[in-house]
């Protein structure tokens, strides 16, 4: 089946996410030598973004430029919803969400999505 690549509706690549990720099980990060992909974030000021996607594909459209030496990998839900985003929270980081092909996309709060993945679950 053909992925139908992330467009300019936020909202609608957001709320791919959630249904494709408990599908699938887990999300999709970058890697590089230093860490996880990071970005500033555009909504507000002195905080960073930490990107993740419902697809492998998605993510590797995003291993250009500074992240050329990145690779995409799985984090397992469990382990994302448990750990990650609660870490996120207690780091003051926000999540990005399916961002598309031009780094665009929904930049949340790391304890909304753990509740909207919680009920997308139940």
């Amino acid at each position: 089946m053909e992925l139908e690549p992330l467009g300019d509706d936020f909202g609608e690549n957001c709320a791919r996410f959630l249904p494709e990720a408990v599908e699938q099980g887990c999300v999709w990060a970058l890697e590089g030598e230093e860490g996880f992909a990071l970005c500033e974030s555009e909504r507000r000021a002195d905080t960073d973004v930490m990107p993740f996607w419902s697809q492998r594909e998605y993510a590797e459209a995003h291993i250009a430029d500074d992240w050329s030496n990145y690779k995409v990998v799985p984090i397992d839900l469990e382990e994302f919803m448990d750990d990650w985003l609660e870490g996120m929270h207690q780091d003051v980081l926000l999540v990005g969400i399916n961002w598309n092909d031009d780094m665009e996309g929904e930049e949340i709060e790391p304890l909304d999505l753990l509740e909207q993945l919680e009920q997308e679950l139940h």
